[in-house]
């Protein structure tokens, strides 16, 4: 299997306790410097039973200092780990910036498993290894370090384990390998490349492992990252932006409005409904998503509120997103979005969100031209694993005039209970309206997926903007509710939803 070596590699006692002597020195030399910059580092550790994987960990937390390194274990999936998608686990598992983190197996586990076990067709394998690329890729083009050790036998060594063997034992392993060396294969990539090391001796064994991680983490240090050119995947090919840059946004008649009584009528009914569809997604474990966005005064809090007076303060989560805090700009953008999905049954309300990568840090520069790019394929991949896993996910954005927000920003100024929603921020951004405009047209036609498309409320009236929400999630709760989730879907861009 992968070029086993003919003869086993081996170092003596003598030479290991010299060579450890030295490495671990420098190894402490490097992770200090390493807190000294905005790199994290992820080892995966990888390999067939027997090549002493647990061994390797230990000797890396020997020889490392334990206040810059954790260890994360993937073997039992907790309870809270059941109840979310896949990678909400890894994405815990994730170090801050200057720091390093080892895992057991890591992401490569479960498919392995599945295709082992039958559960999983080869397409099946492919498509988890396509994401598993795409995932590797976007934390390195954010400036990780990913190193990948898979510890295999030499060439004797492995004809005399399948020797002791029976056939059926044989068997197994000879499979086991086959579908090791395609994963390996699929996801050896040039900036995240596997590092196949040789178990048979292991002070062999963990030197190699050393000095190879040694070797990586100084390369990391005198160089930029190795990125790939921003790419989309096949299956969320993007469309053409330059019409919608110019008519999205303009399509809609923001002069659509409710009379008071059709909407105390509707509000009632709505909410009683939607409070029935909550406690049935409780009951089913159907968690809940959703994602306002909107430009400033658009009435989302309003729209929010309806909607959770209707519900259990117990079932449902609103978080306002606002700039990040120290710890989480220590990591990807999306990592503070993936530690609040909820669990199975669970509400999470997002004011604002992870789209803010293309609107607010594009137009305000606080993110460069590449991450902001970049950022559509990641949030579309992003909300696909959502989906799959069987989360209803819901994106609305609430569209007024100029006209209808200088009224509301003048009212919020005289009124003494709203001031605090308007803010010298406010103001500046009312100034970049056609920068704004842009970037909400770009966002809304390039993540607008099968998996989940935009609906565009027009929110002069408030009344009408309110009900359009709660409809739209009671139609969506009802169809969601109807079927179990199958983890399929198309991935072809869908239409925005505006009526």
């Amino acid at each position: 299997m992968f070029e086993a070596t003919k003869v086993g590699r081996t170092v003596d006692k003598v030479s290991f306790k010299s060579q450890q002597e030295a490495l671990r020195t420098r190894l402490l030399e490097v992770q200090r410097e390493l807190l000294q910059t905005d790199i994290p580092v992820i080892v995966l550790i990888s390999g067939g039973e027997g090549a002493g994987k647990g061994e390797v960990v230990n000797r890396l937390n020997e020889w490392l200092d334990a206040r810059g390194v954790r260890t994360f274990a993937f073997w039992d999936e907790t309870d809270e780990e059941r109840q979310r998608p896949r990678y909400w686990r890894f994405w815990n598992a994730l170090p801050p910036r200057g720091e390093m983190a080892i895992l057991f197996g890591g992401w490569y586990q479960t498919p392995l498993e599945q295709r082992f076990q039958g559960l999983w067709n080869d397409a099946e394998l492919d498509a988890e290894l396509n994401r598993i690329v795409d995932f590797e890729h976007m934390l390195i083009n954010d400036g990780a370090l990913v190193v990948k050790f898979w510890f295999h036998l030499s060439e004797p060594d492995q004809k005399t384990r399948l020797k002791k063997l029976s056939r059926d034992d044989r068997s197994r392993y000879q499979k086991y390998e086959r579908i090791a060396e395609h994963v390996i294969r699929h996801t050896d990539r040039g900036i995240s490349p596997w590092y196949l090391i040789e178990a048979q001796d292991r002070r062999y064994r963990d030197l190699t492992v050393g000095k190879t991680l040694l070797h990586a983490v100084k390369v990391r240090l005198s160089q930029p990252p190795a990125m790939d050119p921003p790419t989309t995947p096949s299956h969320l090919e993007l469309p053409d932006v330059s019409s919608a840059r110019i008519t999205l946004l303009d399509q809609l008649d923001l002069s659509r409005s409710l009379d008071r009584q059709t909407y105390k009528s509707e509000l009632g009914a709505l909410q009683t409904e939607l409070n029935e569809l909550a406690w049935e997604a409780y009951n089913k474990k159907r968690s809940l998503v959703l994602v306002f966005e909107g430009v400033d005064a658009s009435g989302k809090g309003g729209a929010i509120r309806r909607f959770v007076n209707a519900i259990d303060a117990r079932l449902y989560r609103a978080i306002p997103i606002a700039a990040p805090t120290d710890e989480e700009k220590a990591h990807h953008y999306l990592w503070r979005f993936w530690r609040r999905i909820p669990r199975a049954g669970y509400i999470t309300i997002y004011d604002r969100s992870w789209y803010g990568r293309v609107l607010v840090e594009r137009v305000e520069g606080f993110a460069t031209d590449a991450e902001w790019r970049r950022a559509y394929a990641e949030i579309n991949q992003f909300e696909e694993q959502l989906v799959r896993s069987g989360t209803v996910l819901l994106k609305f954005w609430l569209q007024v005039s100029q006209e209808e927000q200088l009224r509301r920003f003048k009212d919020r100024e005289q009124v003494p209970y709203k001031r605090f929603k308007i803010t010298d921020e406010d103001w500046r951004n009312r100034e970049k309206w056609p920068q704004y405009k842009a970037a909400v047209n770009e966002m809304v036609v390039r993540t607008s997926t099968a998996y989940t498309a935009w609906t565009l409320v027009e929110g002069d009236d408030k009344p009408y903007a309110r009900i359009k929400v709660l409809r739209t999630l009671r139609d969506t709760l009802k169809t969601a509710l109807a079927r179990e989730p199958n983890g399929t879907g198309s991935q072809i861009p869908c239409e925005v939803k505006q009526s």
